[in-house]
């Protein structure tokens, strides 16, 4: 989206936070923020259709519709299906929402090979749309700071010569209520008068809000997916010093750098980069994977390990190789 919030707008509105130290610690400059009339599914079609007018992809072309969000325009129907109207797709394509967070990129390339390697499936479109803006409170410093608005979408394409290889998950919903939107669903409707509540350093936010419990998410990412990295690239057959980048979800530049440490991997190999939009959920790798084929340091035949890890607790990776530079 276009409406910017800097560390410079948000420091008006939090005078007693230096965000200069928060900028070097976390790694965020920048976020994107949808206005009030945009929605994940606004943002989602604006991305498709940009897809297709700047390529020499055919729209006649596309056999399904994947769409990872956790922001959907509605409970029913399927935005995956609305994706699919406004954007002039055949009417005999599979369409399917999945919902899921900061896994879902990761998560969407496996089920995308599965649909090309099991089916008729030729082209999968994966789109990926999220605007956290809107469940976060307006008093909430550090979820304000981290999460940014986005979509991506990204052509996966039938191919003799495999460029995607194997995948494996994790999950553990233990911790479902270290990051969580309480009210709103069928469990607990929206609470016309939440009650305040404050957490960390003077973040306040109600259970019609996003909670994250920012400890315990570090905790579950540095304990869990340093060793379901050398499980992904064991399944792969490879070790890290053959890997040329390692692109995981872009969390913060703090538990990036942890995760990087703990894996002793160098720096030139591994990717951060989230300084220009922040923590976007499910767009962070895509965004991350485009930065670096744009960054003039990709080239044809690199293999790059894609870890996704967030809220649910749930996590996935998987290896892709460069087959085509764009």
């Amino acid at each position: 989206p276009n409406k910017l919030i800097s560390n410079e707008s948000l420091s008006l509105e939090f005078p007693d936070y230096d965000f200069s130290k928060f900028e070097k610690k976390v790694g965020i400059r920048n976020r994107y923020i949808v206005s009030e009339n945009e929605t994940a599914l606004t943002l989602a079609i604006r991305v498709v259709n940009k897809l297709f007018d700047k390529s020499n992809v055919k729209r006649s072309e596309i056999d399904f519709v994947l769409y990872c969000t956790q922001s959907p325009e509605y409970f029913l129907p399927t935005s995956a299906c609305l994706i699919q109207n406004e954007c002039g797709l055949r009417t005999d394509v599979g369409a399917l929402d999945f919902n899921l967070g900061c896994s879902g990129y990761t998560y969407g390339l496996n089920l995308a090979k599965k649909l090309i390697n099991g089916s008729s499936v030729k082209n999968v479109l994966l789109v990926t749309s999220e605007t956290y803006s809107k469940y976060i409170n307006d008093l909430d410093r550090m979820n304000r700071s981290i999460f940014g608005d986005a979509a991506t979408v990204t052509l996966i394409s039938f191919s003799q010569d495999e460029g995607v290889g194997e995948f494996l998950f994790g999950t553990d919903g233990a911790g479902a209520s270290d990051l969580i939107v309480k009210n709103g669903a069928s469990f607990c409707s929206i609470d016309p008068n939440p009650e305040m509540k404050i957490y960390g350093t003077d973040n306040q936010y109600t259970d019609n809000n996003l909670f994250m419990n920012g400890p315990a998410v570090f905790n579950f990412t540095s304990t869990i997916i340093p060793d379901f990295t050398q499980k992904v690239l064991n399944i792969n057959n490879t070790i890290i010093d053959e890997i040329q980048q390692f692109i995981f979800h872009q969390a913060n530049a703090f538990m990036l750098t942890t995760l990087r440490k703990q894996l002793q991997i160098s720096e030139s190999n591994f990717y951060v980069d989230l300084l220009d939009g922040g923590n976007t959920v499910s767009n962070t790798i895509p965004i991350a994977i485009k930065r670096f084929l744009e960054s003039g340091k990709a080239n044809l035949g690199d293999r790059i390990v894609l870890i996704g890890f967030g809220v649910g607790f749930s996590w996935c990776g998987g290896l892709v190789t460069l087959k085509k530079l764009f």
